[in-house]
């Protein structure tokens, strides 16, 4: 079911504003299949961007928009088969977000993307949040520090290349101006207290594998690479029968 906060004028334009930060976190993504986790506005409101050859639309609730239902704790998706996920605030609505990221890293190939948006619980948006008996916006009673998201994609080996913080505004829905300031970007530097969401995007680490000689390969090139020629002045001779130095002359 689609959010009613999202056609408020303030859930339209950051929705918008949440559409063009995706594009642009999958202009690199390729490959063979794209998955979304949660539904976030319509079924093909980020599925437009992708670029890999299928895409792909999974929810843990009966929805009509979602094309797999899966628990999120254990998708019903093969192990490496996914190229790029995306996250548009399932976070905060599913019902355990560090199994769901778990999850995500076993479905993703090497070198895999995942994309999460988030509203942020600190600030204004932060506030709003916590004086709202049903959360905000509305059904989001539970937030993800940006902080701890990072920890998280850190732990599973994921590398963070691109944080964005957008949404710079009052969390009043009667705003029919979006954006406190004119330039969206000076406003993200001094005054991200009206930050009101972030986007986080990363890439699947890939440990490079080195080759590792078996033991017993190593064992026998030391043993005759470390065997010597004794010669007659070795005091070791003598069990070999050779003469030494001082028994030639006494012998001549």
């Amino acid at each position: 079911m689609r959010s009613p906060w999202l056609d408020t004028p303030l859930g339209q334009r950051c929705l918008e504003v949440e559409q063009g930060l995706v594009r642009q976190a999958l202009e690199h993504a390729f490959g063979d299949q794209f998955l979304q986790i949660g539904l976030w506005g319509g079924a093909d409101t980020f599925t437009r961007y992708a670029r890999t050859q299928r895409t792909a639309l999974l929810d843990w609730r009966p929805l009509a928009a979602a094309q797999i239902l899966s628990d999120t704790h254990a998708l019903a998706i093969a192990t490496g088969s996914v190229d790029a996920v995306l996250l548009p605030h399932t976070l905060e609505l599913a019902p355990s977000p560090h199994a769901l990221l778990r999850e995500v890293d076993r479905v993703l190939r090497a070198d895999g993307r995942i994309v999460v948006l988030s509203f942020n619980p600190n600030g204004l948006w932060g506030l709003r949040q916590v004086a709202s008996p049903g959360g905000y916006p509305p059904g989001h009673r539970r937030a993800m520090l940006e902080s701890r998201l990072r920890d998280w994609l850190k732990l599973l080996s994921f590398d963070i290349d691109k944080r964005t913080r957008y949404c710079h505004t009052l969390p009043l829905e009667r705003v029919r101006r979006f954006g406190t300031f004119p330039r969206e970007d000076w406003a993200r530097r001094w005054m991200p207290v009206l930050g009101g969401g972030y986007l986080l995007s990363a890439q699947k680490r890939v440990h490079p594998m080195t080759p590792v000689r078996p033991l017993w390969r190593r064992r026998r090139l030391n043993v005759v690479g470390g065997l010597v020629k004794p010669t007659t002045n070795s005091p070791h001779a003598r069990r070999f029968g050779a003469p030494s130095t001082t028994d030639a002359q006494l012998s001549g």
